[in-house]
């Protein structure tokens, strides 16, 4: 396989110079009464003024829709969560044939294991590239880089605030707003999120990008464009993780960094994507492991520029569960804004309702420790939820995978989705979203992919993949 290792340390001469460099500093500050997490960039850096245009740029850039070519789709990886490997294998074996594979990993060490895996699962040397990169995790669409392109044909990077999707207010949560508690938290985590949060940036100086950097803070899982100028954003997470600031300021930014022109603000995701970095209560005994507070690529998404795909559930089955009557009226909320919104051009949306899969649940005996359940990876302990709203230990209580079919990717010639077949959704409303999509997409082959255990953790296979866009040619320039 090709070895593109970004060998940081050996570009700089000591930990000193890297610091300098790509570092950044999270500070706890006041902001209307209430600690927010913010990222700030070490000023004065050469290396970062080299592709970080500090001036106004004679290109025009923007973010151009996922439908649009590639050049290559992205992945993350990491080791400590082996059930996500076999998913990952089939991914890459679907992609390779029709775009370069690049797989950032956070160590030396851990790109020899990945070759070796990826090797014994025979895939196709010849169009994987491989990246170190120091803070590499796995959900690379949201702490990796947001590619933009220009009218010259070059490529750009937006390049956002990250705090860990949301982890300040969760901290806050839990720990019912103790600094202690927090700052203890933050000990033994902090040095990592801050390697992380420079992902963004190692991948835009591997493909010699600008950078446009905004101290706004979000998620590329939560950005959704329809490559003309349009937006659509969820309330939920943007105003959650930019504690505040005022819309009209993030509007400006979003403008700006992402070159789009028109924002539709849309009020909720899915309930099972509750905000949660250990385990909380959705209602009820139903809760989730994990999950964004609102993510756009669970619940809504640009099939082209005038249409819009919304995940739907319908009359009939919105009492067969809590979660679906609160997705019911989630979504019927989301449908009335964008019924009465226009595109960047004034002119309005064509909706497609699709249908969430039947609800996955999996009973789960609350334990004292990882090690005492049958099965780790389903493994749920007392201390992972705030303490006033614990389960005790030997309770029975419901965990719920975050499932949608809008969690896809699109790509060259394809169009990639998760199948819930398996896990006990119905055939027939797969079969509707086949035909949906199929009526969509007619020039691309649509591959279903099993994805459960990512699903298990509140992400799917956009969560899991970048794209990097092709970089346009402009023969007038």
């Amino acid at each position: 396989m090709l070895y593109k290792s970004l060998r940081i340390m050996r570009i700089i001469k000591s930990l000193t110079v890297f610091v300098a460099i790509f570092s950044s500093t999270f500070s706890y500050c006041q902001k209307n009464n209430k600690e927010i997490l913010t990222s700030r960039s070490e000023p004065g850096s050469s290396m970062i003024r080299s592709v970080e245009k500090l001036t106004e740029s004679p290109d025009k850039f923007y973010m151009p829709a996922e439908w649009e070519p590639h050049d290559a789709i992205w992945l993350g990886w990491e080791a400590f969560i082996p059930q996500y490997h076999p998913p990952i294998v089939r991914l890459i074996k679907t992609l390779t044939p029709k775009v370069i594979v690049k797989v950032a990993v956070s160590s030396d060490s851990l790109l020899q294991v990945v070759r070796n895996y990826l090797y014994q699962n025979k895939i196709d040397s010849s169009r994987v590239q491989f990246y170190v990169m120091p803070g590499e995790r796995y959900w690379i669409r949201d702490h990796g880089a947001a590619f933009l392109v220009s009218n010259r044909g070059n490529l750009g990077v937006a390049d956002f605030g990250w705090d860990r999707n949301g982890l300040p207010e969760w901290l806050r949560f839990k720990y019912d707003n103790n600094k202690d508690s927090i700052e203890k938290y933050w000990a033994l985590r902090y040095p990592f999120t801050l390697l992380t949060s420079k992902v963004d940036s190692l991948m835009a100086v591997a493909e010699g990008a600008t950078i446009f950097k905004t101290d706004i803070i979000h998620e590329g899982g939560a950005i959704e464009v329809n490559g003309k100028g349009t937006l659509i954003l969820c309330e939920a997470t943007v105003l959650q993780r930019n504690i505040g600031r005022s819309r009209e300021e993030i509007e400006k930014e979003f403008k700006r960094v992402l070159g789009i022109s028109k924002i539709i603000w849309l009020k909720k995701g899915l309930a099972e994507d509750l905000l949660t970095k250990g385990a909380r209560f959705i209602t009820g005994k139903y809760f989730s492991a994990w999950g964004t507070g609102g993510h756009t690529d669970e619940f809504v998404r640009f099939a082209n520029p005038n249409t819009i795909l919304l995940a739907w559930v319908n009359e009939k089955e919105k009492n067969a569960n809590p979660i679906n009557k609160m997705n019911y009226d989630r979504m019927n909320k989301n449908l009335k804004i964008l019924q009465n919104s226009t595109d960047q051009d004034g002119k309005p949306f064509k909706i497609i309702k699709v249908p969430l899969p039947d609800l996955i649940t999996k009973k789960v005996i609350v334990t004292k420790s990882l090690n005492d359940a049958d099965d780790p990876f389903f493994a749920v302990t007392p201390d992972l939820f705030k303490m006033s709203a614990a389960p005790h230990v030997g309770d029975t209580i419901i965990r719920v995978s975050a499932s949608s079919y809008l969690n896809y990717l699109v790509t060259n010639g394809l169009v990639i989705l998760p199948t819930y077949i398996k896990a006990g959704s119905s055939k027939e409303k797969e079969k509707t979203v086949k035909n949906i999509f199929s009526k969509q997409f007619p020039n691309r082959k649509l591959v279903f992919i099993d994805v459960m255990p990512q699903n298990w953790d509140a992400g799917g296979i956009h969560c899991s993949t970048q794209q990097q866009p092709r970089r346009k040619i402009n023969h007038d320039k």
